[in-house]
């Protein structure tokens, strides 16, 4: 479905077992929308993401992040969110560094963008984030733009449809943070983010995918 915006009160199916989410409330087994977002309903969990909003970390959200600081044991990363992360050193490199006496900004230095995953939040919202994921990587080069973090998953699209098809017509590297940083370098990185943009834009609306596929050239 392209619709993907409810109502507060909308009705979004009965539980059957499901976890309750952000967004949602529960009236005789049935499952309502407490706010105007986007849902995402599975077998397992029903969410409503609001349309506007800072980025609150979860565990698992994988994320591009810029280093703000370094200091004596790890770095501070700047994440999209109210909150700022803390990637410690034994999270970040897999080698023994003695911190009396090696410089940190050799492995990240302020400025630097990474992809990471969010390995801890405590109730307090302090986070923690790693490189030790299959993905994560220190990013070279490339620009980065922010959009709403709960337009990533329709700027993504279903099983990855929607930044493939991006990928492909504009042979462009892109990593897309759940935070809604996303990372692109290449040849038409322009026409990339022109579409990036336009979807965050419209994503509420009905045929995005074919307006895309033909602002990028294709069918």
């Amino acid at each position: 479905m392209e619709k993907e915006v409810v109502l507060p009160g909308e009705l979004l199916g009965e539980r059957k077992g499901r976890k309750l989410g952000q967004g949602v409330y529960l009236e005789n087994d049935k499952i309502f929308s407490k706010i105007l977002g986007m849902p995402r309903i599975s077998d397992v969990e029903v969410i409503v993401l609001p349309l506007t909003g800072k980025y609150i970390p979860r565990f698992g959200d994988r994320v591009v992040g810029t280093i703000k600081e370094v200091e004596i044991s790890g770095w501070l990363v700047d994440i999209n969110s109210p909150y700022v992360a803390f990637l410690p050193l034994s999270e970040g490199v897999e080698e023994f560094v003695d911190t009396q006496r090696s410089d940190l900004s050799r492995y990240f230095d302020v400025g630097d963008t990474i992809f990471c995953k969010i390995s801890r939040v405590t109730k307090q919202k302090v986070t923690q984030v790693s490189m030790r994921d299959m993905i994560a990587r220190k990013l070279y080069g490339g620009v980065v733009i922010k959009v709403t973090p709960t337009k990533i998953p329709r700027i993504i699209g279903k099983a990855g449809s929607m930044i493939n098809m991006i990928k492909q017509q504009t042979k462009c590297e892109i990593f897309t943070g759940q935070n809604g940083f996303i990372w692109i370098r290449g040849e038409n990185k322009t026409k990339a983010i022109e579409a990036i943009l336009m979807i965050e834009r419209e994503s509420h609306t009905s045929g995005l995918t074919e307006r895309i596929e033909k602002m990028l050239g294709g069918k």
